[in-house]
C-alpha cells in the first residue's frame, strides 16, 4: 500500500501579515511582518525588531510557508544569519500591499487631504469654514489624484490655489500680537502694518508699540524674520489664534 504524502507539521502558514519582498540574484526573498509596523520601523518610531517581525525567518513565499534555503541566502546576501537578512529586507525591500488595502489607503488619504483643506480654509467673504463634503466635491471636480511620494499636507497646500479657480476659498487668518520696544517701534511700524490683513489694536505706550490683528499664515514667518533681522531688543510675535473663523457652516445651495 502506497504511503500518503503528509504536509510538514513544522510549517506554520502565517496570516494577516504585511509582506516585505526583495529580489536578489534572480531569487525572491520575503519576510513576514506585523501590519503597520514596517512604516514605523522605517521612520524610526519603532526600534524593537521583535515588534515588527512575526518570525525571524526568511521565506521565498510567505503565503505558502516556503522557507529560503541556506545556500540561497548565502549566495544572495553573503551570510546565513536570518536576523541580519531580515533587517536588510526590512530596510530596502518592497512592502506588498493588496489591491483592497491600496484602495482603502487611497480613500483614507483622499479624505485626509480634504479634511486638512477644510481645517485650514474659509470662505473669504463670510469667514466661515466649508464642510468637508464640499471640499471633497471640489477635489473630485478637479480630477484630483493622490501622489504617493508627497505628504497629505503638501498636497492640500497645492490644491488650495486650484480650488480657488472654481470657488471662494482662502487660508483662514491667524490672530497675532506683535510687541516692539520704543527705540525701534517707529522704524518698523509701517513694514509690520503692511503684513497685517487687519489691525484690530494699535497701542503706543511710552513709545513702545503693540499691535494685535489678523494675518495670512504665510505672513507669520515674514514678521518673525523682520523682527529678528531689524530688532536688537526684545521684539516678538505671539500667536493668539491659529485659525479665525465665524461660527457655523457656509450654506451651499
Amino acid at each position: 500500500m502506497a504511503g500518503r504524502i503528509k504536509t510538514p507539521t513544522n510549517v506554520k502558514l502565517l496570516t494577516n501579515v504585511a509582506v516585505v519582498r526583495m529580489k536578489k540574484c534572480g531569487k525572491r526573498f520575503e519576510i513576514a511582518c506585523y501590519k503597520n509596523k514596517v512604516v514605523n520601523w522605517r521612520d524610526k518610531t519603532e526600534k524593537d525588531i521583535d515588534e515588527v517581525l512575526q518570525t525571524q525567518t526568511v521565506f521565498t513565499n510567505v503565503s505558502k510557508g516556503q522557507v529560503a534555503k541556506r545556500e540561497e541566502l548565502h549566495a544572495a546576501f553573503g551570510t546565513e544569519d536570518q536576523l541580519e537578512i531580515c533587517k536588510m529586507i526590512l530596510e530596502k525591500g518592497d512592502l506588498q500591499v493588496s489591491e483592497k488595502e491600496r484602495q482603502v489607503q487611497s480613500e483614507s488619504s483622499y479624505k485626509e487631504v480634504a479634511n486638512l483643506i477644510a481645517n485650514m480654509c474659509v470662505n473669504p467673504e463670510t469667514k466661515r469654514p466649508y464642510p468637508v463634503t464640499v471640499i471633497e466635491r471640489g477635489l473630485h471636480d478637479l480630477h484630483f489624484s493622490l501622489k504617493p511620494n508627497r505628504s497629505s499636507k503638501q498636497q492640500a497646500l497645492e490644491m488650495i490655489p486650484k480650488l480657488r479657480e472654481s470657488m471662494k476659498i482662502d487660508r483662514a487668518d491667524m490672530r497675532v500680537r506683535v510687541a516692539v520696544e520704543a527705540k525701534e517701534a517707529k522704524h518698523m511700524h509701517d513694514r509690520l502694518k503692511n503684513l497685517f490683513s487687519s489691525v484690530e489694536v494699535e497701542d503706543w505706550d511710552k513709545g513702545s508699540l503693540e499691535m494685535v490683528g489678523l494675518i495670512e499664515p504665510g505672513s507669520y514667518r515674514k514678521i518673525d524674520e523682520l523682527l529678528h533681522k531689524e530688532s536688537k531688543s526684545n521684539a516678538h510675535i505671539e500667536i493668539l489664534s491659529l485659525k479665525v473663523v465665524s461660527e457655523g457652516d457656509v450654506e451651499i445651495s
